[in-house]
């Protein structure tokens, strides 16, 4: 149940992506969010991140980059791709992460694939291509790809570099972390929202736009974050991971449910194959 609330609540920020459009500016949003859940972790965590101060300190510059990359950057590019591409698009985008990780995992730290998780990487990028390419040899031929789309994937790319990241990140609580780098995060956006108010183009939150920021800091923010940790510690990080697959069918359903989206062939064709790409390329090896 923690996971799949989990998955809900992550498919749900590509919503929330798609109903800020008009509502409130991206980076705008960007920097309250992270304001506003350096705010909440603190309060729910402070006392423990003030404990484990001397060890995050010796990584701090570490941390700060894993946050500006994976909270600042990858938002400021999600939320960009909303303008500009449907949920459904981003969700199934989205889902390429953990294959993205896989080959950042042989490029970087040298692990080697079977023969399972190659053919789960290749069918993986297929879905992707389909997706990207709206069904059409001809459009990826002419690289007639959506920018939103292309934004979504520059998006994947920097998220699976900060999973990778993770790996050596300081062993203390993952509150004291993720506290950490929410503050480099809000820090950072501070000067995107700066120059978005600087350049004309910053929209203030109305009644709407603050429920998305509500739902935003609350939900992918934080509350999934502490599912996520507590699921790993009941079923352990490999059946843990599997479960992040749900992210582009739950969002799809509440793309087409919410905001009347149109669901395609190529999206579903896309949707079985980033799934089935994903299921082959985390199966263990013998």
């Amino acid at each position: 149940m923690f996971l799949t609330l989990t998955a809900l609540f992550w498919a749900g920020n590509a919503i929330a992506g798609r109903l800020a459009v008009g509502e409130i500016s991206p980076m705008l949003l960007i920097a309250i969010r992270w304001s506003g859940t350096v705010l909440v972790l603190l309060a729910i965590g402070g006392t423990q991140a003030r404990r484990d101060w001397p060890v995050l300190r010796a990584r701090l510059p570490y941390l700060a980059t894993m946050g500006v990359v994976g909270f600042s950057a990858f938002n400021a590019l999600f939320y960009l791709a909303a303008h500009e591409t449907t949920a459904v698009n981003i969700g199934i985008l989205q889902g390429a992460m953990p294959a993205l990780v896989l080959l950042g995992a042989v490029i970087l730290f040298g692990e080697r694939l079977g023969m399972l998780q190659i053919a789960g990487l290749a069918i993986t990028i297929a879905g992707v291509l389909l997706v990207v390419g709206r069904g059409t040899l001809a459009a990826l031929q002419a690289f007639d790809i959506n920018h939103g789309d292309f934004l979504m994937l520059v998006a994947s790319v920097l998220y699976a570099g900060y999973a990778l990241a993770l790996r050596n990140r300081p062993q203390v609580s993952p509150v004291s972390v993720l506290t950490v780098m929410s503050l480099a995060a809000a820090a950072s956006a501070l000067p995107l929202a700066l120059a978005e108010g600087w350049m004309g183009r910053m929209v203030w939150p109305g009644p709407s736009g603050w429920a998305v920021v509500a739902y935003v800091t609350v939900f992918p923010s934080v509350l999934s974050q502490i599912l996520f940790i507590k699921g790993v510690s009941l079923i352990g990080p490999a059946r843990a991971g599997l479960f992040i697959n749900l992210v582009p069918v739950f969002a799809a359903i509440l793309g087409v449910a919410l905001l009347g989206e149109p669901f395609e062939w190529y999206h579903f064709g896309a949707l079985l194959l980033v799934l089935l790409g994903i299921w082959l390329a985390e199966r263990r090896r013998t």
